[in-house]
């Protein structure tokens, strides 16, 4: 089998890139290459690819935005699946906002926004994509997706299209019955309110400010690298431990907010794993509790 030409033929020759570096598709700006890097437009062509991969015991990933992923500096070998700008289209219904998976979370507040709709603006910041928040029930500032999801179509690993409601989707911190049984979110219907514009785009400044004043966003990072322990803050637990600037390498936990390690530039997946491990380490040696990482690591490290 030519993996090659077969994904070619599924989705067009420029839409399968060889060898693609992945330090172009994360927002952490690291990952060696990818040995197929593949863009579908529709269900039908995901369909097909997983397909392929399945019957030919090839390994698949998908990603959206690569905001919370570290890929390895050796690279994936396999399939990486971007659901991104060939299936982001977004349309308001009434107090319905229906977004396919590859749309941008900020694109999808600024449309709630232009169309006069409230109970999105927490996710305006978020760096993901509609399918990766759905994915791991992204929240921020006191809000989450499940408090205006409605439904979500999926795609299962057998190849069937879903359509599942909120509570269906079994939605909790950080996760959902997407992560745990492995389904790939095409599109999904949020469920939002009436409300004044003006007041929505305030709000979104608000948050906007937040952000750039607590979070090193002029360095590439995957976020919120560790899950909020029960209980506790993971950026205290870090600073706590005296690892507020830590280094390794270009690694770093990053000064402005101990809850984000940061690539200060050429960092290697290894340093940022390496980190990783140790803030983990020393965070459980001085107060007890383990973080559990929020970033997805793939790839050879």
């Amino acid at each position: 089998m030519d993996l090659y030409k077969e994904l070619c033929s599924i989705t067009g020759e420029k839409h399968v890139l060889k060898n693609e570096p992945m330090s172009r598709h994360t927002t952490f700006r690291i990952g060696g290459a990818a040995d197929y890097f593949v863009m579908p437009s529709d269900t039908e062509e995901i369909r097909q690819i997983v397909g392929l991969c399945k019957r030919n015991g090839v390994p698949y990933y998908v990603i959206g935005n690569g905001s919370n992923l570290l890929v390895g500096d050796k690279g994936y070998r396999g399939v990486i699946v971007q659901v991104f700008k060939n299936m982001n289209e977004i349309r308001v219904e009434g107090e319905t906002l229906h977004v396919q998976a590859g749309a941008l979370l900020s694109k999808a507040a600024a449309a709630a926004c232009e169309a006069g709709l409230t109970g999105l603006e927490f996710a305006s910041g978020i760096p993901g994509t509609l399918g990766g928040a759905v994915r791991m029930n992204a929240g921020a500032y006191g809000g989450e997706m499940k408090q205006v999801l409605n439904s979500a179509v999926v795609l299962t690993p057998e190849g069937e299209v879903l359509t599942l409601s909120v509570d269906e989707m079994k939605m909790g911190y950080r996760t959902s019955i997407v992560s745990k049984k492995d389904y790939i979110v095409l599109e999904a219907a949020l469920g939002l309110a009436p409300g004044d514009q003006v007041q929505i785009r305030a709000r979104m400044e608000e948050l906007k400010e937040k952000r750039v004043t607590r979070q090193p966003l002029e360095y590439g990072s995957a976020g919120s690298t560790f899950k909020r322990p029960e209980g506790y803050f993971a950026g205290k637990l870090i600073e706590d431990a005296g690892l507020r600037g830590f280094r390794l390498g270009n690694a770093q936990v990053s000064e402005k907010h101990c809850g984000f390690v940061i690539n200060l530039g050429g960092a290697t997946a290894r340093e940022v794993m390496d980190l990783m491990d140790e803030v983990v380490r020393r965070v459980e040696e001085t107060s007890g509790v383990r973080l559990e990482p929020e970033v997805k690591r793939i790839g050879e490290f």
